[in-house]
């Protein structure tokens, strides 16, 4: 018995089946020689036909050493120099940054071998390198493009500020300007950098019990000027339910929630947010976390990316975030071991809920 086989693997270059054939193969080699060396014996023709005998002799080597040599051959040649050098030649168009290669299976019955699965994960390899790679080219093109927009603001707007005809009020808004562009750069560069260090595992989660509810009134009383100067109604239902959770990663979830609900309800509107213990056979006790706003609204195509770093469903918003506040709310309540849905439609607002083990 084999250990560690991988169990994909179903077949084997040399089944015994081959092997059966070139055993049986040989046998009828050698007993059709000892029939035909028999014959000639009890026919006295031996003694009298050496050479026959000698080449009958030299048949069965030639045929045995043919047999051998047949089967190195088949050895070298199909089942390690042909998958072999298409192997190679595989690799080197991948470090050549080349990801769209993949390797055709060499059997045509269905089984895999172990140069079969070596080749399929080859491919899955290639595969993942691919949607890296176009990951890494999308972040790129996507942060060139969101640190481009603060900085031509600013060096517009400094330009400005040279001028010497400039009033008063026109340097205190100019100068505004440039301070907001600097903010929103600011935390740009911080949520990438906390989002980089997330999914690196290099903030790694440090929990503590806390009351919840206490957690999730500090962060609304942080957004309370925001909320009044758009004079949106807030609705807080929590009930007291202690967890065991890093308080600072949870405070990125709940900031970033609510900021968007805030950003995204317009004026006279109604943001709510709710507590709630849940209890089922699957998950077990359950702290439940809403937050609802009577805002935009999320469409069903948009809600397939909601969570992508950098994307912006709403682009008549796009000049008050930078697309990375969910993505950074995804890794989070994932790293902590949580779940989190949306529920939205066009124009009727939306419900972000968020799943956390009691």
């Amino acid at each position: 018995m084999r250990r560690n086989r991988d169990p994909r693997i179903n077949a084997g270059y040399m089944s015994i089946k081959d092997y059966l054939v070139m055993l049986l193969t040989l046998s009828a080699i050698s007993g059709f020689h000892m029939w035909i060396y028999e014959v000639l014996q009890r026919s006295g023709l031996m003694e009298t036909n050496i050479r026959l005998s000698i080449n009958l002799l030299m048949l069965y080597v030639m045929a045995t050493a043919g047999i051998f040599l047949a089967g190195i051959a088949i050895v070298r040649h199909v089942i390690w120099n042909r998958p072999m050098r298409t192997f190679s030649q595989a690799a080197k168009k991948i470090a050549l940054g080349d990801f769209t290669v993949r390797i055709p299976p060499l059997r045509k019955d269905g089984k895999k071998d172990f140069i079969e699965v070596m080749f399929d994960d080859f491919n899955t390899m290639a595969e993942e390198l691919a949607t890296i790679e176009t990951l890494k080219d999308d972040f790129i093109g996507n942060v060139s493009h969101e640190i481009k927009t603060p900085l031509s603001v600013i060096q517009s707007y400094a330009t400005a500020l040279q001028k010497e005809n400039l009033s008063t009020e026109e340097r205190k808004e100019y100068t505004e300007i440039i301070i907001e562009a600097t903010q929103k750069l600011t935390a740009m560069v911080t949520n990438i950098l906390k989002l980089n260090k997330l999914e690196n595992q290099e903030i790694l989660p440090e929990p503590e019990s806390f009351d919840l509810s206490e957690q999730l009134r500090q962060c609304a009383v942080s957004f309370e000027e925001l909320w009044e100067q758009k004079n949106i109604g807030f609705e807080a239902d929590l009930d007291e339910i202690t967890v065991c959770y890093d308080t600072h990663m949870l405070e990125i979830v709940w900031n970033n929630l609510l900021s968007n609900a805030v950003k995204f309800t317009n004026p006279w509107g109604e943001i709510k947010i709710s507590l709630k213990a849940q209890s089922t056979p699957e998950s077990g006790n359950l702290a439940v976390v809403t937050v609802t706003d009577t805002g935009i609204g999320i469409d069903k195509d948009a809600q397939k990316h909601i969570f992508d770093k950098f994307y912006q469903g709403d682009t008549s918003h796009a000049q008050e975030g930078n697309g990375l506040g969910l993505a950074l709310v995804k890794k989070t309540v994932d790293l902590l071991g949580g779940t989190i849905k949306v529920d939205s439609e066009s124009g009727y607002g939306t419900t972000f809920t968020v799943f956390l083990k009691i």
